[in-house]
């Protein structure tokens, strides 16, 4: 045994560990499955639910295996009478002060309280009095908060602080009357929160969720007034899947498109056709800003929850933001003008849903600059649901394909799905313009990865051109002040959430990096197999310049497709 290593026995076998490992960590190694709920590694590891207790057999104690070090010769028990009596003790607890309302209750299929009710065999709480009462928060279009369900885990808190540095949420009060909600008791809409949904991925009831619409969203398809048309963002297509029982990664577009038809939608279109115009207008804005030696490093504006964070954190820097709408914006815009005059619909009657990996994209869809193009924003879970409560059995529908006009991409407007993927399909259409060469080589594995931030520099013609790839807010702050202290780049790529949209705060659970790097590759996957790989080769991206636009950066894609943004309070 090395100096570094110790020894210890988990029920009788014998293990050799590496200093510093926990006795939660331990026991995995050992094969032995040990409930946790407050428990987030390397995050959230401060023994606060008691549910992870281990007894130790010289001492006969028993602590939390997850905040324990293991020490050479340490004999420990997972599964002792008093363990498991102590364990569901403290379970019912917990359950004492939540409002069980599990039938009806959003995150039922997904709540690791109730599944270890369930696996520690819980038909009854024992201990009933006076239950805590708060009062339910649903001041974000985004964002649902009932805090009468929090267990005061903190996972959230960790998440908010820890990962995406917004800090928008902290415990407040004292014992029986402690709630996690923004500072002073106010609102989310009162606070800094970003609306990320980050909170709701890793929270372990349903304290925190999506703000749903799938009730309004059906009025519309019912309402034979209403032409209701809606478009499906990259990330959604190799995540869906996961609500049905699937691996992550695998690729559904196929089958997504066929039950949207099913579920009485008029026409469905494609986020990614206006990813490739996002494309074409943030290429030309680049271009214009490096030529005209105007605010640069200029910064991707796909993301709403990063847009909001600058807003609230770094309004110094409003001007180096893209005026450019994100994909979800323009498609309303060309949706509500191009699509509608083209086809004699008028707008009052005409409705666009988005269904989005982000719970972001609910608030930017209200955002008074978006002037109303798109109605309703749906979350990949909410989809789920919707397919589900329609009984429609997506695993083994046909493929479907896209309707046309607002239904045709490129790869590289699938792989905005991922961090770095923005980045990756500008510099592809960006080369072959400045360069009037063709590209040989497409994939720019330089930004690729889940490395929090990634930085390259690419020679184009007679320019270097020195970009920057940031994902997860606490690296968008790191980056953002590498940048005060004089980093320079031209182009910058920001996304709010770890891993792209691929781990946004609407996408399936659990959020795990294993499975944002399988949705990863299932994107990667879907470009390579693609026939058209740049956007700037889309031709119906040429169609719609042709027809209506005239060209990127031209006075009537500038009414349309770009916008500005606004100084908040922190």
């Amino acid at each position: 045994m090395t100096d570094n290593k110790i020894k210890l026995w988990i029920d009788e076998e014998e293990l050799e560990v590496d200093q510093g490992t926990t006795l939660l960590e331990a026991a995995k190694m050992a094969g032995r499955d040990i409930p946790t709920l407050c428990y987030l590694k390397e995050l959230n590891e401060v023994g606060a639910c008691r549910l992870c207790l281990v007894e130790l057999e010289d001492s006969g104690k028993l602590v939390a295996s997850c905040i324990t070090p293991a020490v050479d010769g340490m004999r420990v028990k997972t599964n002792t009478a008093r363990v498991r009596k102590t364990r569901r003790l403290n379970l019912e607890f917990l359950l004492s002060n939540h409002k069980v309302d599990c039938p009806t209750c959003l995150k039922s299929d997904d709540c690791e309280l109730r599944e270890l009710a369930e696996q520690m065999g819980i038909r009854d709480i024992r201990f009933i009095g006076e239950k805590s009462t708060f009062t339910k928060d649903v001041s974000t279009p985004s964002l649902y908060r009932d805090p009468e369900k929090c267990i005061l885990c903190r996972r959230c808190v960790s998440v908010c602080h820890e990962v995406q540095s917004v800090k928008a949420i902290v415990p407040e009060g004292r014992g029986f009357m402690t709630v996690v909600e923004p500072a002073f008791y106010n609102s989310l809409s009162e606070s800094p929160c970003v609306l990320c949904g980050q909170c709701s991925v890793v929270c372990p009831t349903g304290a925190i969720t999506e703000r749903e619409y799938i009730d309004d969203v059906w009025e519309a398809i019912y309402d034979p007034a209403k032409h209701v048309i809606v478009q499906t963002a990259p990330a959604v297509r190799v995540a869906l899947s996961e609500a049905f029982g699937k691996e992550p990664g695998t690729i559904v577009t196929g089958q997504m498109v066929s039950a949207l038809r099913e579920l009485g939608f008029d026409k469905v279109f494609d986020t990614n056709f206006t990813a490739d115009l996002t494309i074409m207008e943030e290429g030309t804005e680049l271009i214009d800003r490096i030529k005209n030696n105007e605010t640069l490093p200029l910064f991707t504006s796909c993301s709403p929850g990063w847009i909001k964070f600058l807003e609230h954190y770094y309004p110094e820097f409003i001007y180096n933001l893209s005026t450019c709408k994100s994909p979800q914006q323009m498609f309303g815009s060309v949706a509500k003008t191009y699509y509608a005059e083209k086809n004699d619909i008028s707008v009052d009657d005409l409705i666009v849903v988005s269904i989005m990996p982000c719970t972001a994209k609910k608030f930017e869809a209200s955002r008074s600059e978006m002037n109303g193009d798109v109605d309703y924003a749906l979350t990949t879970r909410e989809l789920g649901r919707m397919i589900k409560q329609a009984g429609i059995d997506i695993l083994n529908l046909p493929e479907g394909d896209y309707d046309k006009l607002l239904g045709v991409s490129s790869g590289a407007a699938d792989i905005f799905g991922t961090t770095g993927g923005v980045m990756e399909a500008a510099l592809r259409t960006a080369y072959e313009i400045l360069t009037g060469e063709e590209l040989r080589e497409l994939d720019f594995t330089q930004v690729r990865g889940a490395d929090g931030i990634k930085e390259a520099e690419v020679a184009i013609a007679d320019l270097t051109l020195k970009v920057a790839v940031a994902h997860g807010l606490g690296n968008a702050r790191e980056l953002l002040e590498r940048i005060k202290d004089g980093a320079e780049y031209h182009f910058v790529e920001f996304m709010a959430c770890p891993g792209g949209c691929i781990g946004g705060g609407g996408q399936p659970l659990p959020a795990t990096e294993d499975n944002i790097a399988k949705r990863r590759a299932g994107l990667y996957e879907i470009d390579q197999n693609k026939e058209i790989r740049k956007s700037h080769e889309n031709p119906y991206i040429k169609k719609i310049y042709d027809e209506y636009l005239e060209k990127p950066g031209s006075h009537k894609s500038h009414e349309l497709l770009h916008t500005h943004y606004v100084v908040r309070g922190v």
